[in-house]
């Protein structure tokens, strides 16, 4: 046990107990929140906790062993705390949440009873409720090297190796015209110096605005003759509105081939795919080609 938890042990054998509950919730852009349900703000840990924010549990399943833990939060939407506009945006997929059993009259007493990650979020009638999953949640995901012919690696990622902000790899642009959040129409002028296809597999990310911070696979990279525009278009509509003017960067794609790697990228030392490897129809193939199978001699 920690000095802290101790302390608040001793409290609690006390008799006269002066507890609460407190939440820390850390997105994944930096910006941290915190949530009792004390009637007044606690401060430990550099974050302030405040009261009547919309966040309290539900019900904490905790278990010894591998088992995953889980529970459920359940908030109120308010634009002082979480807005439906963030949620709706992503911006609390995967955040981090610490919950705490606090000695309200010296905060320095407390307990970490729950540190995990935040899964599904549902939000109806102004409140919101969100499934919390435990650390063992991490044990779900499949780890180790998939051995395959294209490469595993993402681009840009330790494993890569690549630098995108290397000159010709990356553009920097103020957004044209935008259809659908997905389709994003230039003057031909600005992007005159990547070729067609460019960017194609690869991302675009969002600077400024309301969408600042979220970002979307490029689906195709092309030139609509008939409108004379340069499209970048996405896989899918980005979660948050994109306004004429706002900042973009778009970063070159990969198709994972080793072709690609060599030629666009010159980083064929950290390929990570296994293009040798022998395809399925060499497998199952017969032994042998010749019309006589008896496993004598061939003389």
């Amino acid at each position: 046990m920690s000095d802290p938890a101790k302390a608040l042990l001793a409290h609690l054998q006390g008799g006269v107990t002066h507890t609460c509950r407190a939440w820390a919730l850390s997105r994944r852009d930096g910006v941290v929140f915190g949530f009792t349900d004390h009637d007044r703000a606690l401060v430990f840990e550099g974050i302030t906790f405040k009261p009547d924010t919309g966040l309290s549990a539900l019900a904490v399943q905790q278990t010894t062993g591998l088992s995953v833990d889980n529970t459920e939060a359940l908030g109120a939407l308010s634009d002082a705390a979480i807005r439906e506009d963030d949620i709706e945006a992503g911006r609390f997929d995967g955040a981090e949440i610490r919950a705490w059993l606090v000695n309200w009259q010296a905060p320095e007493e407390r307990l970490l009873q729950f540190r995990g990650t935040i899964g599904e979020i549902r939000r109806t009638d102004g409140a919101f409720e969100a499934e919390l999953r435990g650390l063992t949640e991490a044990l779900n995901h499949p780890l180790g090297r998939t051995y395959q012919t294209a490469c595993t690696a993402v681009l840009g990622d330790a494993a890569c190796g690549f630098d995108l902000d290397t000159a010709g790899y990356s553009a920097t642009l103020e957004a044209g015209v935008v259809a659908e959040r997905r389709v994003f129409r230039f003057a031909p002028a600005v992007l005159e110096d990547f070729e067609l296809h460019w960017f194609e597999r690869g991302r675009l990310l969002v600077r400024d605005g309301p969408a600042a911070g979220l970002s979307g696979m490029i689906k195709r990279d092309w030139h609509d003759a008939e409108a004379g525009n340069r499209v970048i278009e996405l896989w899918a509509p980005l979660r948050a509105p994109v306004a004429a003017g706002d900042m973009l960067r778009l970063e070159a794609g990969c198709d994972k081939r080793m072709e690609t790697c060599r030629f666009k990228f010159d980083n064929l030392l950290n390929f990570q795919g296994f293009p040798d490897i022998p395809g399925d129809d060499w497998t199952i193939t017969d032994p042998s080609k010749a019309g006589r199978l008896s496993g004598g001699s061939r003389r």
